[in-house]
């Protein structure tokens, strides 16, 4: 299943830090937008940050000035550093991938911030 979370989901302390990764598959030749959404218990699924083809980012305003957004086009992978963390951040985060054509999912990660 495609993209996949890589890596960087987990448990953590508030203030600290996780870095999540997402790979989109190689039949993906070409990829539009980049983002991750995150979804918490009780509440709708909604997006963190995402970035286009060219760079161009944006954010939650819940998320600005703590995470960033970057992505690997060699690679075909996303990135998001997530710092200063807070129990809000609490949430299973999806990666997701728009081809210009189909959008795709990836399997989502847990993400647990204690207080």
């Amino acid at each position: 299943q495609w993209p996949q979370v890589e890596s960087g989901g987990g448990a953590v302390q508030a203030g600290g830090s996780l870095r999540l990764s997402c790979a989109g598959s190689d039949t993906m030749s070409k990829i539009n937008t980049m983002a991750w959404y995150r979804q918490a218990l009780g509440k709708q699924r909604e997006l963190v940050a995402g970035v286009g083809s060219g760079g161009t980012t944006n954010y939650a305003d819940s998320v600005k000035g703590r995470f960033t957004i970057s992505r690997d086009n060699a690679k075909k992978t996303v990135y998001l550093q997530m710092n200063s963390l807070k129990p809000e951040d609490t949430a299973v985060y999806y990666c997701y991938v728009n081809t210009g054509r189909l959008a795709y999912w990836g399997q989502g990660t847990q993400v647990a911030v204690s207080s």
